[in-house]
C-alpha cells in the first residue's frame, strides 16, 4: 500500500482518534482545528486510504479471563513456501493468536498467544503448535506483567 500523504491536521484527527475511538466528530473537529463537515471528510479518507483500518473496543484480558499471556517463538525446519503459507494460515485462524510477526534472528515466528491459564497454554503447544510438521522449535516466554500495550502509534516522527 503506498504511504498517505498526512498533514499536521490529519496527525491532529489521528491522535484524537486512537486516543479515542468513540470522540464524535463534533469533537475530533475541535481538535484537529476544523469545523465538522472538513473534518469528517478527512476521516472518511483516512479510512478509505487504509490508514484508519477500524475501530475496536481494547478488553482487560484478565476482566474476560484471560489471564495467561505467552510470547512464542517458532522455529521452522524446513523453509518453503508451502510450510510458511500453511504455518501463517494456521497461526493466523488460531483465536489465542492477537499477534504475529514473521522475523529474523534465532526465530522464525513470534506470535502473542492469549489463554485463560498455563493448562490451556500446555493444550495449545501439544495438541496444535508442535503438532504442525514444519515446526522444528518452540519457545515460550510467559508475561509476568504487561508494561504498556495497546498505546497509540507515535505520530511526532511525520512531518
Amino acid at each position: 500500500m503506498p504511504k498517505t500523504d498526512l498533514d499536521a491536521i490529519d496527525h491532529r484527527i489521528l491522535a484524537a482518534l486512537q486516543a479515542d475511538g468513540r470522540r464524535t466528530n463534533v469533537d475530533v473537529a475541535d481538535l484537529a482545528g476544523l469545523s465538522p463537515s472538513p473534518c469528517l471528510r478527512r476521516v472518511k479518507r483516512l479510512e478509505a486510504d487504509g490508514v484508519i483500518r477500524a475501530y475496536r473496543a481494547v478488553l482487560d484480558r484478565a476482566a474476560v479471563g484471560l489471564g495467561l499471556t505467552v510470547f512464542v517463538e517458532i522455529k521452522v525446519a524446513r523453509h518453503t513456501k508451502e510450510n510458511a503459507r500453511i504455518l501463517h494460515e494456521t497461526l493466523a485462524a488460531m483465536p489465542e493468536v492477537v499477534s504475529c510477526h514473521m522475523v529474523s534472528g534465532v526465530a522464525d515466528f513470534v506470535a502473542e498467544i492469549v489463554v485463560p491459564d498455563l493448562e490451556s497454554y500446555e493444550r495449545l503447544l501439544t495438541e496444535r503448535l508442535l503438532a504442525l510438521p514444519m515446526v522444528a522449535d518452540v519457545r515460550s516466554n510467559f508475561a509476568l506483567r504487561r508494561i504498556k500495550a495497546d498505546a497509540p502509534l507515535p505520530l511526532d516522527h511525520l512531518p
